[in-house]
């Protein structure tokens, strides 16, 4: 069903060719968006068959080939799970892309949050100075930053398939734990809300510190207790830069998926989508990076 918006369709036409919107369309577009995704609960229940992405980074050519590769909304549906913006040249582009499609389908496409989808982080990073280049101010910045504070946490599909961009924490140990979570908010030094952004697994039993200096690192022994506690088959996540598009951790247990091709513009890596027919019956599809328009540096 059509949700009732502004010029949403014109709006992906646009961002669709890196054209940039009007801070007045930006602002009407991010509240709408707001308003559908805080309804939505922290953990995310989906169903497949639905197509896994792991990071974008502002890379608006490659999320354009990614819906080539995996088929358009709504004749597809996605879970992205987060890191939308910063690195990248088009992550304002990027984002009110996948802000535009979630209003336009709202039960097609699904955004997770990020540990790029930070206030703090956006300013290192390169988002809050490509907005600032772009548009002379921080404002389409700001209402950006206020969706971020609404982005659910986790999805589970099926009720096999636990989906997060970072991983677990040690303070969550079943689902109703990441429910009981307060989300709206700017992500946290520490606690279990930043752990779920920003944690890696590791080959090292047990948990450990993370060199990224938030989350913690778990081990094989750590995803076994969460897997039996909660029932699922394998996890699903991003966060970390893969050369081959995807990467198994555990045997089949934890899987990352990487959906930024050639990451920076130089690490020369593929990138991969994550389509899940069943929780026993998916496959991972590998893309090259699009050609790089150079309008698309400005």
């Amino acid at each position: 069903m059509k949700a009732a918006t502004c010029d949403v369709e014109g709006h992906i036409e646009k961002l669709m060719r890196c054209e940039k919107l009007k801070e007045s369309q930006v602002k009407d577009l991010c509240s709408k968006a707001k308003e559908i995704i805080s309804k939505e609960a922290n953990l995310l229940i989906l169903s497949t068959p639905i197509t896994i992405c792991g990071d974008i980074h502002g890379q608006l050519p490659d999320l354009v080939e990614l819906f080539s590769v995996g088929g358009a909304i709504p004749w597809s549906t996605y879970l992205f799970l987060g890191d939308y913006v910063d690195r990248g040249y088009n992550s304002i582009e990027t984002y009110l892309l996948l802000l535009a499609l979630k209003v336009r389908y709202p039960n097609r496409i699904f955004l997770l949050r990020g540990n790029h989808e930070s206030r703090e982080i956006t300013q290192v990073y390169g988002f809050y100075d490509e907005v600032l280049r772009k548009y002379g101010s921080i404002t389409v910045w700001k209402y950006c930053v206020e969706t971020f504070n609404v982005l659910s946490l986790a999805a589970l599909i099926d009720s096999k398939v636990f989906c997060v961009h970072g991983g677990l924490s040690p303070t969550i140990e079943v689902f109703d734990d990441i429910k009981a979570l307060e989300r709206y908010q700017d992500v946290p030094h520490s606690g279990a809300m930043t752990d779920l952004l920003w944690s890696d697994p590791d080959e090292q039993a047990g948990w450990g510190m993370s060199p990224r200096g938030a989350g913690y690192i778990y081990g094989p022994d750590v995803v076994d207790r969460f897997m039996v506690q909660n029932n699922i088959a394998f996890i699903a996540r991003a966060h970390q830069l893969v050369l081959e598009g995807f990467k198994w951790h555990f045997g089949n247990k934890v899987i990352t998926v990487w959906s930024a091709p050639n990451y920076c513009y130089r690490c020369g890596n593929v990138a991969s989508i994550l389509e899940v027919e069943s929780y026993s019956e998916y496959f991972a599809t590998i893309f090259d990076a699009a050609p790089q328009v150079r309008l698309l540096l400005r």
